[in-house]
């Protein structure tokens, strides 16, 4: 299997709160998407926000549950100052912040916020992976 992740898409309960949610965060929906699913370039992945029973069917399970989804999202950024501008934004605009932006025992800065659905999303500054001029993290050999 290649190592590459193409499409990250989340199960809502309202596709068009969610798709409200993610505009008014300023991201730009794709001409690709249609009424049951939305589409927005992240990067070199595709984000994607479809209606969580639709997509549970779609994979074949059960769309049942609850709770801490075993997984976070992260968003990396350039500095301090980004980490907290970020969180207040994405409150501004209808997220809960989780966890406020803080130092942490490794040399980062990050905080938590949870979007209209709680999917969590991280919010981080690492200085030993800093962004490339595309805003994409670059890893150590």
């Amino acid at each position: 299997m290649r190592q590459t992740i193409s499409f990250i898409t989340l199960g809502v309960s309202d596709l068009a709160r969610s798709r409200a949610f993610y505009r008014a965060l300023g991201w730009q929906e794709s001409s690709g998407s249609q009424a049951e699913v939305a589409f927005f370039t992240a990067g070199s992945v595709v984000f994607g926000l479809f209606q969580r029973e639709a997509l549970a069917e779609d994979a074949g399970v059960s769309p049942a549950g609850s709770g801490f989804s075993g997984m976070t999202l992260a968003h990396n950024v350039g500095s301090v100052e980004a980490v907290l501008g970020t969180l207040a934004e994405a409150v501004a605009v209808g997220a809960t912040l989780v966890r406020p932006g803080e130092k942490v025992f490794w040399g980062g800065f990050r905080g938590y916020f949870a979007d209209p659905d709680g999917f969590l999303w991280e919010v981080c500054w690492n200085p030993f992976f800093p962004l490339d001029e595309k805003g994409y993290v670059q890893l150590p050999d």
